[in-house]
């Protein structure tokens, strides 16, 4: 394991529940797939997942302003 990846944290905030309509996590918006393999990505990977966590707040809080 290189240094950079030692160093990336996960992006938990310790608040695991998981969605059932969107698969993702309420507390870290992974999916179980994301959260089971985060120790094993890449730098690459790590950042590929959390570009992902970004859009996916950004949606849900347009479709939760519409509610």
């Amino acid at each position: 394991m290189t240094g950079e990846m030692a160093v990336m944290e996960s992006p938990c905030v310790r608040e695991c529940v998981i969605d059932a309509a969107s698969g993702y996590c309420r507390g870290c918006w992974r999916t179980l797939d994301e959260i089971s393999f985060w120790a094993r990505y890449t730098p690459e990977e790590k950042m590929r997942v959390l570009g992902r966590l970004q859009t996916r707040r950004t949606v849900a809080a347009g479709a939760g302003a519409s509610d």
